[in-house]
């Protein structure tokens, strides 16, 4: 017999906002480092992606003003908006750090979710849109409902 998929969510948090400003040209899944503390809470979905962003540094990428809300029962808590350090291989960091380097580019962490019971986060090179982008797509979803 086939085993059954378990049909939780495995989505833990998304950035809506990042779709609206940001015009996403490419997607990568990293994972991140996490403390004990921090994991209770992303398990209770007390993360908010809404403000942060991911920076290289040297030759590791660190994603900036996650919030992630301290846990209750811990003994020793974390930091909410501690820099955490994504995990990629050299390749890619490279690859990304040169696209993320050119003037107008940034890498936005789109969702963070489990896979296999580890948190992954996805981030995106995005390019900011400017204001007369932004009115352009709320029109095409607008006429987009409108039809349906």
């Amino acid at each position: 017999m086939a085993k059954k998929k378990k049909t939780t969510d495995n989505n833990i948090c998304t950035n809506r906002k990042a779709s609206h400003n940001y015009q996403v040209l490419e997607s990568l899944e990293c994972g991140i480092v996490l403390v004990g503390s921090e994991i209770k809470s992303i398990r209770q979905h007390k993360v908010s992606l809404e403000e942060s962003y991911a920076k290289v540094k040297g030759d590791e990428v660190l994603m900036i003003n996650c919030d992630i809300a301290e846990y209750k029962d811990a003994r020793i808590n974390h930091q909410p908006k501690r820099p955490r350090k994504l995990l990629l291989h050299r390749r890619e960091i490279e690859k990304f750090a040169a696209k993320a380097t050119e003037k107008g580019f940034t890498l936005i962490p789109l969702k963070m979710y489990f896979v296999k019971g580890r948190a992954k986060v996805l981030i995106g090179v995005c390019k900011g849109k400017r204001e007369f982008d932004k009115r352009e797509s709320i029109k095409k979803r607008d006429m987009e409902r409108d039809s349906r």
